[in-house]
């Protein structure tokens, strides 16, 4: 139940390109290039998005990514 709340507010974050844990921008993390044309965004809170800069989107990373 609590996640059916939370994640419509996490996935209208991201679309905002910012973090799901302190509402900062995500343009404001660190970025390092991957070999897949992505890049990969740590926040100030410690937390790791993707971003694919050919659909402008961001999303949480998984655990093979990080």
């Amino acid at each position: 139940m609590f996640k059916d709340v939370i994640a419509p507010i996490q996935a209208w974050l991201l679309s905002q390109g910012r973090c799901v844990g302190c509402g900062k921008e995500l343009k404001e993390g660190s970025a390092s290039k991957l070999k897949d044309g992505t890049e990969k965004i740590t926040c100030s809170c410690g937390r790791i998005f993707i971003h694919d800069p050919k659909s402008k989107k961001f999303r949480r990373a998984l655990l093979e990514e990080v």
